[in-house]
């Protein structure tokens, strides 16, 4: 089930730029990790608490490293999305996950939240771009069922499920779980057979977002 499941889109980093805030990180964006398994951060992007969870897995196996949530509130919605940015950048500088995966807009009757989650997932995407990254990027309804086999799934039955399959005794928060949900989708999917990359597209200065 999860080998056959696709990213909906792409997001590619400039292979050329590495480094950051002056330091050479080729050596970590490339390099394999123990017995072949690679780190992967997943990111369920939101306007007040965005969730996330890193795992390490050879395709087949998944393995917890962390999880948490951002929560922002009170500050005007710029600083909101000023500081989504930051933290994940910080949690990336740390963890040093290999590739990330982000959940997708999904259709709202509110036109507003839908704009304020899709400027939260720029937010996210731009740190981890900013840090020569690939991003993949997966529709809820997939994230469900290569979790759970149902993309019905509620947001219970995922924890419950991402708890079982991670090992993970202590209660998980929900958006923390929705992160590790689709960072476990994204680990299972990355190899499918027939997977593409999207056309490129450059950015002035060479810099930047790649579709």
């Amino acid at each position: 089930m999860c080998s056959q499941s696709l990213p909906t889109r792409i997001f590619l980093a400039n292979p050329t730029a590495n480094k950051i805030n002056g330091t050479d990180t080729s050596s970590l964006v490339t390099a394999s990790r123990p017995n072949g398994l690679i780190r992967v951060m997943g990111i369920d992007p939101g306007s007040v608490i965005t969730g996330y969870g890193i795992i390490e897995s050879d395709g087949a196996r998944s393995f917890h490293l962390t999880h948490g949530h951002i929560r922002v509130k009170g500050d005007s919605f710029p600083e909101r999305l000023g500081h989504i940015h930051a933290a994940l950048g910080d949690i990336i500088n740390e963890w040093q996950p290999q590739e990330v995966a982000i959940e997708q807009v999904f259709l709202s009757n509110n036109p507003m939240s839908a704009l304020k989650l899709g400027q939260a997932r720029g937010a996210a995407i731009t740190a981890a771009i900013s840090r020569q990254l690939t991003v993949a990027e997966y529709a809820p309804r997939l994230v469900k069922k290569v979790v759970t086999g149902s993309g019905a799934a509620d947001k219970k039955q995922v924890q419950i499920m991402v708890r079982a399959l991670l090992q993970i005794i202590p209660e998980v928060q929900v958006d923390a779980a929705d992160g590790l949900a689709i960072a476990i989708c994204h680990a299972h999917s990355r190899k499918a057979p027939g997977g593409t990359v999207l056309p490129q597209r450059k950015r002035t200065r060479g810099r930047g977002l790649r579709l």
